[in-house]
């Protein structure tokens, strides 16, 4: 580890990381499923690449990445000073934010997945530029597409209703750019989290029942992890329980 990265800062990430490593894995026992059966994505928005470079040395290899171009910025400057010791060894960056149609040539260039494509339009504009960055060298494989379901139907809180699935998930699977990777939930402020989770876990399995690939659940973050878990989440996406509050300049 560098020595200007081993501070007190690195200390507090990995006191944190260890305590939220400790909550998956006993939530993931609780529920009765295989040891690694859920993923923990480290949600690094605000924060600094510096944040992320003391993460990588802890040993974090998946990020969550919501504002751009912020976000592909900190990418390249990560990965401009990372040497990875295998294939295997390479950070992954997904986007989890609301995506703008215009920005979407640039995610293309960074990001593994894309887990709020909730629009037509949104998925129109990702198969171009995912496109465009296969055809330039820009990425080696398709974009990943997780479709974020509205479990209350409030639009303003962004993602699709259950009846609009299909059309959008045969929009994602008739092009050559993208693969269909499954559903994507933020729970709703009001009612109870395991009600809310139990929902995402009906409709994600309703969906399997017709996109049998489409296996991943991105559900669950810092203050509803272990419902999450329990209810069949293959990616918590955990920000503040790791990384605290966000910055004062940031907020």
């Amino acid at each position: 580890m560098s020595d200007s990265l081993d501070d007190a800062r690195t200390a507090e990430l990995s006191e944190r990381l260890e305590a939220v490593r400790g909550r998956l894995d006993a939530a993931v026992a609780a529920a009765g499923r295989p040891t690694g059966a859920c993923a923990l994505l480290v949600v690094t928005k605000y924060f600094p690449a510096d944040d992320v470079r003391r993460l990588l040395n802890l040993g974090v290899r998946s990020f969550g990445e919501s504002r751009e171009p912020e976000a592909g910025r900190k990418v390249a400057e990560v990965l401009a000073d990372w040497t990875p010791e295998d294939s295997t060894d390479v950070p992954v960056f997904d986007m989890i934010g609301t995506v703008q149609s215009k920005k979407a040539r640039s995610i293309a260039r960074w990001a593994r997945a894309v887990h709020s494509v909730d629009r037509p339009k949104v998925v129109e504009a990702l198969g171009r530029a995912a496109r465009a960055a296969l055809d330039e060298g820009e990425r080696t494989a398709r974009l990943g597409v997780l479709l974020q379901v509205s479990l209350d139907g409030d639009p303003q809180r962004g993602g699709v209703v259950e009846a609009d699935l299909p059309a959008l998930a045969e929009q994602v699977s008739s092009g050559d750019s993208l693969q269909l990777r499954g559903l994507m939930v933020i729970a709703p402020l009001t009612g109870e989290r395991k009600y809310w989770m139990a929902e995402s876990a009906r409709i994600h399995n309703a969906f399997r029942d017709r996109y049998a690939d489409a296996v991943e659940l991105s559900a669950g973050m810092s203050g509803d992890m272990e419902e999450a878990v329990a209810a069949g989440s293959t990616c918590v996406r955990v920000g503040t329980a790791i990384m605290g509050d966000r910055p004062l300049l940031s907020q």
